[in-house]
């Protein structure tokens, strides 16, 4: 398989910056955030810690979390959103400041600008550019030198697409070594679960399987992959890690709803981010494969109540009462334990 760069927009993104008076770059978005992040509490045994997005945010059912990635330092996050109605945002977020603020992506034209309509699952920052995943279409590139400051807050025009040359869902990306990304694909029990390495610049690629079903989000570290991997809006997810074609699985290690993974190389820590409505964190966390054994129903039960008490919304997670404590049933219900991937 060969990735090529295509629909190249730059005359467009030169017109957009022209019409509303130059490129401003990200520092003015970083030093103008104007959300604030509150430390919280989320379900999973490898959480070491969670941040929530404020309360319009929480709550919101048109923008819905997918992408993460870290940048340089640690200090940096950003989040991709996608919208219900069309279209997608990035929210980029002070870890050291508690603050966050949204940036919209778009499609520079000829006349002006258009939502960029991706689902934007997976996300990698790389350096001054962002990759966002558009499924069957590939990458769309940002160049972070581009936001804009239009009436309507701030814009980061798409640049170009990666475009495979033969068919993959690209649900997911990383950065991977080098200047390279890592992507992969979402799929259930009868789909494909591909991974792809291949230069941030485009040419051949290399294409494995990673084999997850409903894998979310997938980075490399020196110990080898991690992948998260959801079991619906109320199933604690799962974190696999291990080496490519051995890869184990941490049931119930992540909280109901994650989305896509990042690596933080400078702290040696996993972020991951989850998506539903009041279940919506940002999250650190451990990479140890090894977790405690401990009752499923004591999680279940936790998630509850630290939703009620600590999130102020009387029955939020009062759902989770009529799930089954854990989805394998049987003598699994009283533990929690590791599964190798066959």
């Amino acid at each position: 398989m060969v990735v090529t760069r295509t629909d190249d927009l730059g005359d467009e993104v030169e017109a957009l910056a022209a019409r509303h008076g130059g490129r401003v770059g990200l520092t003015p978005v970083l030093t103008d955030l104007d959300r604030r992040l509150r430390r919280s509490w989320a379900p999973g045994l490898a959480v070491r810690r969670a941040w929530a997005w404020d309360r319009h945010d929480q709550a919101d059912r048109g923008w819905w979390p997918q992408g993460i990635s870290v940048a340089t330092g640690g200090r940096y996050l950003a989040v991709s959103w996608y919208a219900t109605a069309g279209g997608s945002r990035v929210s980029f977020v002070d870890l050291r400041r508690r603050r966050y603020g949204h940036v919209l992506l778009v499609l520079p034209t000829s006349e002006g600008h258009e939502p960029l309509r991706v689902h934007a699952g997976g996300l990698a920052w790389t350096d001054r550019h962002l990759y966002v995943a558009a499924t069957g279409k590939g990458l769309w590139v940002c160049r972070l030198d581009d936001v804009v400051r239009t009436d309507g807050g701030y814009v980061l025009p798409a640049r170009h697409r990666l475009s495979p040359s033969e068919d993959f869902r690209f649900s997911f990306v990383s950065p991977d070594a080098g200047s390279r990304l890592l992507a992969g694909e979402y799929g259930g029990a009868r789909q494909t679960h591909r991974l792809l390495s291949f230069s941030a610049d485009g040419g051949p690629a290399e294409l494995a399987e990673h084999g997850v079903v409903r894998a979310q989000g997938i980075v490399r570290t020196g110990d080898g992959l991690h992948l998260t991997a959801s079991h619906g809006p109320w199933g604690l997810g799962s974190l696999w890690s291990g080496p490519a074609g051995s890869l184990r699985e941490r049931r119930f290690a992540l909280p109901m709803g994650v989305e896509d993974l990042a690596y933080d190389a400078s702290r040696d820590r996993l972020w991951t981010v989850t998506e539903h409505p009041w279940r919506r964190w940002l999250v650190t966390a451990r990479l140890s494969l090894h977790s405690p054994i401990v009752g499923v129903a004591s999680v279940t039960r936790r998630v509850r109540w630290q939703g009620v008490r600590r999130e102020g919304i009387p029955g939020v997670f009062r759902a989770a009462a009529t799930q089954p404590a854990c989805p394998d049933g049987g003598a699994q219900q009283a533990r929690i334990g590791e599964r190798r991937l066959s």
